[in-house]
């Protein structure tokens, strides 16, 4: 593909999950995994965990309203401490981490125009980036698994030291890292998170329908809203046009 002009938009921040990959697809499998793992095929406690964290076991999908859905693995920590009778509960975060970086790999499934979208901005000179609220280290493995760590100049996830979304914290490291100012960065999310840490950025807020949300929740939020990543690159090319 040719490479597409320039535009007022010099850099774009990705969330990751229901955004670059399919939410449902990668971490409901993952999750179903790690219920079994960590309740130790004990039925009362795979429906307790499933149930404080808006899991559905039967369908093995999250409800789109569950906390993991935009929030950070530690959303619910004190409630699994508690239902596992866990005292140590940065420990089981920890346990619960790591068994998610080996499942949620494993089940990985990005959007069929992932690749060709970033490669095509990559090529094109806008600075990438990827904010989410997962760890910074299954992010990076989940590019480099997709072969596109490349592309982005940087990864930051809930445990990076800038705080989770809705917080701006990694916007604004982004926007520190780049030199670039606030205005001239693109926040594409699929969430409410999204929305609300680009609104406290002061970035252009660019909503995607492929997570768990539709568009009528997300158009109050958001400067844009499309219907995924092939959106994204008419948006930009219309802008440079």
């Amino acid at each position: 593909m040719s490479a597409r002009p320039q535009t007022a938009i010099k850099a774009i921040l990705f969330d990751k999950d229901g955004t670059l990959i399919d939410f449902q697809q990668t971490w409901s499998p993952a999750f179903s995994r790690l219920i079994e793992t960590m309740a130790g095929g004990n039925a009362d406690l795979k429906l307790e965990l499933a149930r404080i964290s808006g899991f559905d076991l039967e369908r093995g999908l999250f409800d789109p309203n569950s906390p993991f859905v935009a929030g950070a693995n530690d959303t619910v920590l004190d409630d699994w401490a508690r239902i596992l009778g866990v005292s140590d509960a940065r420990q089981l975060l920890t346990d619960m981490e790591a068994h998610l970086f080996r499942f949620g790999l494993e089940s990985l499934a990005p959007f069929e125009t992932l690749e060709p979208t970033i490669r095509t901005l990559h090529a094109a000179g806008y600075v990438l980036g990827i904010a989410t609220n997962d760890t910074e280290a299954a992010a990076r493995a989940q590019m480099q698994a997709l072969g596109l760590s490349d592309c982005f100049a940087a990864i930051y996830g809930y445990d990076s030291g800038h705080g989770p979304k809705p917080e701006p914290g990694m916007i604004l490291a982004f926007s520190r890292a780049t030199g670039l100012a606030p205005h001239e960065i693109a926040l594409v999310g699929d969430s409410l998170h999204d929305m609300h840490a680009g609104r406290n950025a002061g970035v252009r807020r660019v909503a995607v329908t492929t997570g768990t949300v539709g568009a009528d929740v997300l158009a109050p939020h958001a400067d844009h809203v499309f219907g995924g990543l092939d959106d994204l690159l008419d948006w930009l090319d219309a802008m440079g046009a």
